[in-house]
C-alpha cells in the first residue's frame, strides 16, 4: 500500500496544494499496528522511503484544515464521514474543517478494500476508518512537537482541544506551527485515541454535512453544470437494441442544424457535436442511421423469463449447501413449499444522468467528471489516447447520485468520453453528456432474475431449504471475471441467499447463468436487491406455516447470527411489535438482512388502498453497522434508501419487447413520489465493531418487509416484482 501524507499549507490553492508546489508536505509510510493500541509508523528516513506518498491532510495559514477525500461525494456523505475521523484524532474543531475530492492515483488513494481507487461496496468509511485516524493523530503529534520546541516545554504538557495548541497560558492556531511540523521527522509512533475520548464520531450536534450549504444554495458544481471556452456538447447516437451496431449513416440533415460543428462515428454509434445541448439533441433527431442487429438481443423479457422458470426446475451450479435439501424434501411429499419470484431489470436512474468533460492536447489529457472508479476511468482514457495512466488527469467532481451506475467494470463512459474527444482536433473540449431516456434505454442494468424455492416445516421449525436461481452475471465474461468468478460462479449473484442467517438443518442454493447483449450493472445492494426479497419472503411463508410469530421464529434460528439477532429485537422493540395482525386496516411486516457486512432489520406498517395497491405508513428501521462515525449521515441513508426501494418495489422495471427497451424517463419508468414516502423512524445499535457501511444497506429489507405486511392483510405476497404493474 502507499504512505500517509499530510501537507501543511501556507494557503495556497487546491491545484498547487494536490502539487506540492508553494505547500510542506511529509512523507510518511503506511502505519502498522503495534502493540498497546498504539500505531507503529515509518521514521522519515529509516528504510526505503515512500514513493507515492499519500495526501490527506492540508493545514493552511489560517488554521483551516481541509480533508482530501479519495471516495466521490455523491450524496452518501464521505466526505463528512472522512473528515470526521480524520478530525476525530486531529483534535480539530468542526468549524474550520473542509473536505475536497483528491486527485486519481491509485498508488495513494486506493480503497485499501478493493484494491483500486474507487467508491463501492459501501466500503468508504470502513476501508478508511483506520487510515484516516492515524493521518490526523500524525499530524496532531507533529503540530505538538512544533509548538513545544517553540515554546520550549515538554511536549508531554501540550494540549490540543477543537483546533487550539496550548501549554499553560500559551495558546496558538494550527497554522502558526504547520511551517514548522513540515520540517520535523516522523513520529515513531502515535496513540490513537479511547472511544470513549471521542468528541466528534458518534455525535450528530455539531457535525453538520460539509457539502449541505454548497448544494443547497447552488455553489455546488457538478458536471452538467460545466462551461468552459470554446466546449462542445456532444450527444451519441447509439443503437436501440444491446448489441447492435452502426451499418451505414447520413449526416447531411444534422449538419444543417444550427449550433452542429461536427458529426463523428465512434465505436459506441454516432458522435454530434454542437455549441450547446441543443443544437446537439436537435442535431442528433436529424441522423439517418440503418443499424446492424444481427448480433442484437432480440429475446422480450417475457421469453426469458418463461425459460429462466422452466430452467430453474432442475439444478444449477451450487453456492452453497449443506445437510441433504433434496432428501428432506423428497421426504416432505406433498408439504413441500413451493414459490418462484420474478424480479425485473432495474436502471438507476440518477438524478444527474452520466456526463463528463475531457481535453486532449495530444499528449495529456484532462477530464472533469463524476469518476466513481477513477483507477478504471484513468486506464481506459489513456488506452483510448494512447497514453500512459500518469498522463491522464481526472478531477472528480460532485455527482448527482449513482447507486452503482457510474462504476462499470470497462468504464464506458470514460472510454466514449475519450473517443469523442480523440475524434476532433488537438485541444477541443469536450462535454459529453447523456440525456435521461439515454441512460434508462442504454443498458447497465440491475440484473433481472428468477429465483424459485422449495421448502419444508417439521414439528413446527423450518426442516428443509432449496433454492435455485436464474440470472445474468455482472462479473462472468468482463474484466473481473478471473478475480470475481474464477471457477464460474459469481459470488454477488447469490449473495444473501447461498448463506443464510438462519439455521437450517439441511439447506442448498444453485445458479444458472444466462448470456446476452443487455448490459448489467451492480445496482444499490447487488445481489442482495433481490436476495433479500426473496429469501425474507420465503422465511415469513414457512414461519406462517409452522405457526411463528414472524420476529421470534427468525430468532430462534440466529443463534449463530447474534447481530442480525440483535436489530431484529431492536427493531421490534422500536415499533412495539405485537405481531403482524390486522388492525384498523393496517398491518406489519418484518425483514432482516446482512449486506456489505452491516446488519438491518425493518418492520413496514401498510393498507391496501381503494385501487389495490399499497400504501406505506410507517417504516421502523434498526442498524449495526460497529461504530457510528456520523448518526445524522447514517439515518439520511437509511431513509433514502426506504424511499428508493419502495419506489422501485412498487413501480419500476424496464421490460424488453422483441430486445427494446419499453420506457424511458420518470413518466413511465415510475419513482417514488414526496407524498408516497413513508415516515422512517431509525435506531443505531451501539456496537464497538469496526464501522462498516450504510450506503447500501437500507435498501434490501423494505420489499420484504411490505410484502410480508401484505400477506398479513390477507393479500398474496406479490411473487413478481414491481408491485404494481402495469396492464
Amino acid at each position: 500500500m502507499g504512505a500517509h501524507d499530510m501537507i501543511f499549507s501556507k494557503g495556497v490553492s487546491r491545484r498547487d496544494a494536490l502539487k506540492g508546489a508553494g505547500a510542506l508536505v511529509i512523507g510518511m509510510a503506511l502505519p502498522i499496528s503495534g502493540p498497546n493500541g498504539k500505531v507503529q509508523a515509518q521514521a522519515a528516513g529509516a528504510g526505503p522511503p515512500p514513493i507515492h506518498p499519500n495526501a490527506f491532510i492540508q493545514i493552511a495559514a489560517d488554521n483551516s484544515v481541509t480533508i482530501l477525500s479519495k471516495h466521490i461525494e455523491f450524496g452518501q456523505g464521505p466526505y463528512t464521514g472522512l473528515a470526521t475521523i480524520a478530525a476525530e484524532e486531529l483534535d480539530a474543531d468542526w468549524a474550520q474543517v473542509r473536505a475536497i475530492s483528491a486527485p486519481a492515483n491509485a498508488k495513494i488513494y486506493a480503497n485499501l478494500s478493493l484494491g483500486a481507487q474507487i467508491t463501492g461496496g459501501s466500503s468508504a468509511i470502513s476501508n478508511s476508518y483506520d487510515q484516516m485516524r492515524r493521518a490526523g493523530a500524525m499530524a496532531r503529534a507533529l503540530l505538538v512537537q512544533a509548538a513545544a520546541a517553540e515554546w520550549g516545554v515538554d511536549p508531554k504538557t501540550v494540549r490540543v482541544s477543537k483546533g487550539v495548541i496550548s501549554a499553560g497560558s500559551r495558546t496558538a492556531g494550527f497554522g502558526q506551527f504547520a511551517g514548522a511540523a513540515a520540517k520535523l521527522p516522523m513520529p515513531l509512533d502515535v496513540a490513537l485515541k479511547d472511544p470513549k475520548d471521542f468528541a466528534l464520531i458518534g455525535r450528530s450536534k455539531g457535525v453538520p454535512k460539509l457539502d449541505s450549504a454548497a448544494k443547497s444554495t447552488g455553489k455546488a458544481k457538478f458536471t452538467i453544470d460545466l462551461t468552459e471556452p470554446d466546449m462542445l456538447t456532444v450527444v451519441v447516437a447509439r443503437s436501440p437494441r444491446f448489441g447492435g451496431v452502426v451499418k451505414s449513416f447520413d449526416a447531411a440533415a444534422a449538419l444543417k442544424v444550427k449550433g452542429v460543428v461536427a458529426v463523428k462515428q465512434v465505436p459506441s454509434g454516432i458522435a454530434v457535436y454542437g455549441k450547446g445541448m441543443w443544437p446537439a439533441i436537435k442535431g442528433r433527431k436529424a441522423l439517418v442511421i440503418v443499424w446492424d442487429d444481427s448480433k442484437a438481443e432480440k429475446r422480450g423479457s417475457e421469453e426469458m423469463i418463461a425459460a429462466w422458470l422452466e430452467q430453474t426446475k432442475t439444478p444449477g451450479l451450487s453456492h452453497g449447501a449443506h445437510g441433504d435439501a433434496a432428501k428432506a424434501l423428497a421426504a416432505a411429499g406433498s408439504d413441500v413449499v413451493e414459490t418462484a419470484f420474478i424480479f425485473p431489470y432495474l436502471a438507476h436512474a440518477p438524478m444527474e444522468p452520466l456526463d463528463g468533460f475531457l481535453i486532449w492536447d495530444g499528449t495529456t489529457a484532462k477530464a472533469r467528471f463524476g469518476s466513481q472508479g477513477q483507477t478504471f476511468d484513468q486506464g481506459a482514457i489513456a488506452k483510448v489516447l494512447g497514453i500512459g495512466m500518469d498522463k491522464v488527469e481526472i478531477e472528480t467532481l460532485y455527482a448527482g447520485g449513482s447507486f452503482g451506475r457510474r462504476a462499470q467494470p470497462v468504464s464506458e463512459l470514460a472510454v466514449e468520453l475519450a473517443e469523442v474527444a480523440k475524434a476532433m482536433p488537438l485541444g477541443t473540449p469536450v462535454k459529453l453528456v447523456r440525456t435521461r431516456d439515454d441512460d434508462i434505454r442504454g443498458g447497465y442494468y440491475r440484473p433481472m432474475t428468477v429465483h424459485r424455492f422449495r421448502g419444508a416445516v417439521k414439528d413446527g421449525k423450518i426442516a428443509a431449504w432449496s433454492s435455485t436461481l436464474m440470472a445474468q452475471s455482472i462479473m462472468i465474461g468482463g474484466p473481473f471475471e478471473k478475480f470475481a468468478a474464477p471457477d464460474g460462479k459469481d459470488a454477488t449473484m447469490a449473495e444473501g441467499a447461498s448463506k443464510l442467517l438462519y439455521e437450517i438443518a439441511d439447506f442448498s442454493c444453485d445458479v444458472h447463468v444466462d448470456k446476452s447483449a443487455v448490459p448489467v450493472l451492480w445496482w444499490r445492494s447487488v445481489g442482495h436487491s433481490h436476495t433479500g426479497y426473496a429469501v425474507e419472503c420465503f422465511v415469513d411463508q414457512l414461519l406462517v406455516k409452522a405457526g411463528k410469530d414472524p420476529v421470534a421464529g427468525r430468532i430462534e434460528m440466529m443463534a449463530e447470527s447474534p447481530r442480525a439477532a440483535g436489530v431484529l429485537k431492536a427493531v421490534a422493540e422500536l415499533a412495539n411489535w405485537t405481531g403482524s395482525k390486522a388492525k384498523n386496516g393496517r398491518a406489519r411486516g418484518v425483514a432482516v438482512v446482512e449486506s456489505f457486512n452491516s446488519f438491518v432489520a425493518q418492520i413496514a406498517e401498510v393498507s391496501i388502498d381503494a385501487n389495490g395497491e399499497p400504501k406505506v405508513h410507517k417504516v421502523w428501521c434498526a442498524v449495526d453497522l460497529g461504530v457510528a462515525v456520523n448518526p445524522d449521515v447514517i439515518k439520511a441513508q437509511v431513509e433514502g434508501g426506504v424511499g428508493y426501494a419502495l419506489g422501485h418495489a412498487l413501480y419500476a422495471e424496464v421490460p424488453l419487447v422483441d430486445g427494446l427497451p419499453t420506457v424511458s424517463n420518470f413518466n413511465d419508468y415510475r419513482s417514488l413520489r414526496i407524498n408516497e414516502m413513508p415516515e422512517v423512524e431509525v435506531v443505531i445499535v451501539k456496537s464497538t465493531e469496526k464501522p462498516t457501511g450504510i450506503g447500501e444497506p437500507g435498501v434490501p429489507p423494505l420489499a420484504p418487509a411490505v410484502a410480508n405486511a401484505m400477506a398479513a392483510l390477507g393479500h398474496q405476497r406479490p411473487s413478481r416484482l414491481p408491485m404494481v404493474r402495469k396492464a
